[in-house]
């Protein structure tokens, strides 16, 4: 086989006596449908974050921030299928969110998961791909998909894509796994795939729900709805507005995502963990001084005045309405609002 050139096909994983038992990945008829996406991408990318098997989280950027990602559901399979002539699936990982950024916001966050060694670079490659000039005090708003636990496969172990997947796709292509039979060949190219991408058999069936809560199947890359650390940070922002929710304020440099649950105490990377706040806002809510009930209302802490003899501003909004996200999905979750305000909120008639 030539260095670099596709396999036309899926290899199946082979089994050891070493090996783990297959993942068992489900959807019922509770669950929403299982997808994957695949999307184009150029060999410059690729290949530099190939060669940077460390980064866990990595941004899939697109030059234009015009246009949303909403194909899949956060900790569902995105692959990479680098442009002709290689044609090649090139690796994946799991979607963890997107998010409209300045370059610079980009840059700050990801880093060299960008797929490029800098900022600069970063700005001259969007440039390309604009076809324009960016000065040098703009910074546009490109569109940012978000991926953790990425794999690349070896030069010579590439994949063939998809065998739907047309030549004059720019972008990508979403597939819906739970409309598939399971011996079509869709189902068995993405069975194929995702093994490879796990290192693992994986073995696809529709009969149970696929998104449980937990690690799933003892696979901690396959949790529902975690997001990376940094991807935490970008989709908040974005489902916010980019304004804190409580303040309105809208100086990005201030903005906090704050975890609602915090990690320490069981809480995870998730959206619907997560609040917009402003840095000073985000330090009363952590230390209880302020809180949400679930009805998204703003609860303040007598003791906010009694210790520092100050908060009048807070008291003033005290059982108004927060903003939250327009998508419902992306709001806080009622059961870590409710775990804040038993456990961390310094209601008064609660000791200390």
């Amino acid at each position: 086989m030539q260095p670099g050139r596709p396999i036309d096909f899926v290899r199946p994983f082979s089994a050891t006596a070493r090996s783990p038992p297959p993942l068992i990945l489900t959807k019922g008829a509770q669950s929403h449908d299982v997808k994957a996406y695949v999307g184009v991408t150029d060999g410059e990318w690729y290949r530099f974050l190939s060669s940077r098997p460390e980064l866990s989280e990595i941004n899939f950027w697109r030059p234009s921030g015009k246009q949303s990602f909403r194909v899949l559901q956060p900790g569902e399979p995105f692959f990479f299928k680098s442009h002709y002539p290689g044609n090649s699936v090139v690796g994946g990982g799991f979607y963890s969110g997107f998010a409209k950024l300045r370059i610079s916001e980009a840059w700050e966050l990801f880093g060299e998961g960008n797929g490029v060694e800098s900022l600069a670079a970063m700005r001259e490659r969007i440039k390309i791909y604009r076809r324009e000039p960016i000065s040098p005090h703009e910074d546009p708003v490109i569109g940012c998909i978000l991926i953790r636990d990425p794999r690349f496969f070896p030069e010579g172990q590439l994949a063939a894509p998809p065998p739907d997947f047309a030549s004059n796709i720019v972008q990508g292509k979403g597939y819906d796994l739970s409309a598939s039979p399971p011996t079509s060949p869709v189902a068995s190219y993405f069975e194929g795939l995702l093994a490879r991408l796990l290192d693992r058999r994986v073995e696809i069936d529709f009969s149970e729900p696929w998104h449980r809560s937990g690690p799933v199947y003892g696979d901690p890359r396959l949790v529902p709805q975690r997001l990376g650390q940094q991807a935490f940070k970008a989709v908040v922002q974005h489902a916010y507005g980019h304004r804190c929710a409580i303040t309105g304020s809208k100086i990005r440099p201030a903005l906090q995502a704050a975890h609602i649950r915090p990690l320490s105490q069981g809480g995870d990377h998730r959206i619907d963990n997560g609040l917009l706040l402003r840095s000073d806002v985000h330090t009363l809510f952590d230390r209880g001084y302020l809180s949400v009930d679930p009805d998204y209302r703003l609860l303040v802490s007598p003791r906010l005045r009694e210790e520092f003899g100050n908060g009048d501003w807070f008291y003033e909004r005290s059982g108004r309405h927060i903003s939250v996200p327009e998508r419902r999905a992306d709001r806080p979750s009622r059961k870590f609002l409710e775990w804040h305000n038993e456990n961390v909120f310094r209601a008064p008639d609660r000791d200390p």
